[in-house]
């Protein structure tokens, strides 16, 4: 199976007005769809072929050839084979997408691209930027704190300019500013017969934090991955002393590499959770050993080499955090603080692609059935514990963004009892919740459930099918998302069952589900990867990406998930 990316050019040609262009296909499930684009004097016509059996088409349209923040323009029925996109500026280029759904997943054709009024191509645009008095071809730049830049793209004649983004303004075609944070600034040239070409420069200030909300950051989050079982690995069978070797990977997994990090964003994932245990590598007075620290930081450091987002938390195999009572209260929510000032002081310089999360499932070992008030009340209370002692360290914790979790990450009860905590700064939460339903095709692995939704005759994976899950992720959207505060569901996925579905055909229509669903309601997913895989041991597993060569040991899942986030 074709990833997303992978595209076929066809020896065809179109017959619908435009002149003759090459196809561009994409595969998956079993058909292919190739795609062509001709641009008219009014209008850019679009035609393509289907080989195999789709369930429904859409098309998208961008400015460049990355899908990122591409917009679907229609939504047609399966035998449709051509559009015309009327509302194509004059002189523009646009890449085109058709989106096709199979039985198995959704998947892509390749990019095609046309330009309304061809007769007036658009003009290439070369970047230049001056950093230290010295100019450089390049769209990108990394600068200190109050350092000036100069933007000074070409042609240098023969048309005009406008600007966006990172302190610009006006006509003048170079542009010198002094930004404070990473940014990006945006060129438009039109040459001289109206055709418009557009490019990005984008300026990285280390150690930044941008004027950004966590609504607007969320957006470029998805999809994410978990880097499960590794750096919250717990051996009990090791007292924190015996030798401070650490061990991440007792539970199967190896340290982490640049290798897989560069993996994970090729991909196509945003954003790694990284789930770490800080009290096993403390002293009985709660004080983290620095050399521990220090590891995870390596980490962080490789995951944003690789430009991904990161979200490190408290996923302690700790029982005191479990101890949701009123008489266990004031000393947890001490013992909290002092954990939590550690960790942030550590990395209060890191810029704002790093994120806090304050805990993970807390109070599943202990509390089952109805909530009660008061194991409310306390878990609550650690949330606002957290955010109190992450920004009273300062520097760039100040305005770090922050995720706080909902009582055991549970929906209903997220739902129904969550209470913001106060906080210093304006719009810089996140809110956490995890999905694992229904638990006898997710988590199950003795149960024999494989087939799930409203197609399913087990009674086991008839329940919480589709209309059940939109339900469920719309009360995220109406009691945060639509509040201006994200969501993030930190962990959902479900384990490969090869012996009932070798093709793994119904949990790639879960997974795909889940994921359309959750990212159209405005929620982050995060795949939780369990890592521990071998070719030889592949059942029962979650796992789509190799520990040891960051290569994709599931790509179809891969290509599932990052194309229902689009």
């Amino acid at each position: 199976m074709k990833s997303f990316l992978s595209i076929l050019v066809c020896a065809a040609t179109l017959a619908v007005g435009a002149p003759a262009q090459a196809q561009s296909c994409g595969s998956g499930g079993g058909t292919a769809v190739c795609l062509a684009a001709g641009g008219t004097a009014t209008n850019i016509q679009l035609s393509w072929t289907v080989s195999g059996k789709v369930t429904g088409l859409e098309v998208y349209r961008d400015t460049d050839g990355n899908p990122t923040g591409r917009t679907r323009i229609a939504q047609l029925t399966t035998s449709t084979r051509s559009y015309v996109d009327a509302s194509a500026t004059s002189g523009t280029p646009y890449w085109y997408w058709v989106k096709f759904n199979t039985a198995a997943g959704s998947y892509n054709s390749g990019a095609a691209t046309a330009t309304r009024n061809s007769s007036c191509a658009a003009t290439p645009i070369q970047p230049w930027v001056n950093t230290n008095g010295t100019w450089t071809q390049t769209a990108s730049a990394t600068a200190s704190p109050g350092t000036t830049v100069g933007l000074g793209p070409q042609p240098v004649s023969g048309g005009s300019w406008s600007w966006s983004g990172c302190g610009t303004s006006g006509s003048n075609r170079e542009q010198w500013i002094t930004p404070g944070a990473s940014c990006t600034a945006t060129a438009t040239y039109t040459n001289s017969c109206g055709s418009k070409s557009t490019q990005l420069f984008a300026i990285t200030v280390p150690g930044s934090m941008r004027n950004i909300t966590s609504l607007q950051m969320s957006k470029e989050m998805s999809p994410g991955w978990n880097l499960g079982n590794t750096l919250e690995a717990f051996d009990s069978s090791r007292p924190y002393a015996w030798d401070g070797v650490f061990r991440d990977g007792s539970w199967g997994n190896p340290p982490v590499t640049q290798q897989l990090m560069n993996g994970v964003k090729a991909a196509g994932f945003k954003f790694v959770r990284m789930p770490v245990s800080w009290t096993q590598y403390a002293d009985a007075n709660d004080n983290i050993d620095p050399r521990w620290l220090a590891y995870v930081a390596q980490a962080i450091d490789k995951a944003r080499a690789a430009g991904l987002y990161v979200m490190i938390n408290m996923h302690d195999n700790a029982p005191w955090l479990d101890e949701l009572t009123y008489a266990k209260q004031a000393s947890n929510n001490a013992r909290l603080t002092k954990i939590w000032t550690q960790v942030a002081t550590y990395f209060k310089d890191y810029d704002d692609y790093l994120l806090f999360a304050a805990q993970n499932e807390t109070g599943w070992p202990n509390y089952y059935g109805q909530p009660q008030a008061e194991w409310l009340a306390v878990h609550n209370s650690y949330n606002q514990t957290f955010v109190n002692a992450v920004r009273a360290t300062g520097g760039n914790n100040a305005k770090r963004h922050l995720v706080v979790q909902g009582y055991k990450t549970n929906i209903d009860v997220t739902f129904d009892a969550f209470v913001v905590p106060s906080d210093s700064v304006a719009n810089r939460l996140f809110v956490e919740i995890h999905f694992y339903d229904p638990y006898a095709l997710t988590l199950d692995g003795g149960s024999p459930t494989y087939t799930w939704g409203s197609g399913s005759t087990d009674p086991e994976g008839k329940w919480a099918t589709e209309a059940w899950m939109d339900s469920q992720f719309q009360k995220m959207k109406t009691k945060f998302v639509d509040a201006g505060i994200p969501v993030v569901m930190g962990e959902y996925g479900a384990m490969s069952k090869l012996d009932y579905d070798p093709d793994q055909v119904w949990r790639k229509y879960w997974a795909q589900y889940v994921t359309r669903s959750a990212a159209s309601h405005g929620v982050v997913p995060v795949w939780w990867d369990t890592g521990g895989w071998t070719a030889s041991s592949r059942n029962h597993l979650m796992t789509v990406m190799d520990r040891y060569t960051g290569t994709q040991v599931e790509p179809e899942m891969i290509t599932t998930i990052v194309n229902s986030v689009k």
